[in-house]
């Protein structure tokens, strides 16, 4: 077995969320993550008010992305961090 066949193996099956602080930032990542991950559905963006503010301001933006027939690989985590970190954002697991 060799490390590529390593990073094929599925990891998890869940959906994943990328928060970043703003429409635009979550914009960006979506519109990369086209171009990078060809094999992903269209992405959801959603915003999501922080508990208990009530400023509009105080908002985060999820990009939401369903898990590819195969579920998750190492790669394609990998890809999703290296997006979203370059708009200071991070993943979580949905």
């Amino acid at each position: 077995m060799t490390d590529h066949d390593i990073d094929d193996r599925p990891v998890t099956t869940g959906r994943q969320l990328l928060v970043l602080a703003d429409r635009d930032a979550a914009e960006a990542v979506a519109a990369d993550l086209s171009t990078r991950c060809p094999e992903l559905d269209t992405p959801e963006l959603v915003r999501d008010a922080l508990a208990g503010e009530d400023d509009a301001e105080d908002a985060q933006w999820l990009v939401v992305l369903e898990p590819p027939a195969a579920g998750w690989t190492h790669d394609l985590l990998t890809a999703l961090d290296s997006a979203v970190a370059d708009q200071d954002g991070w993943r979580e697991d949905a």
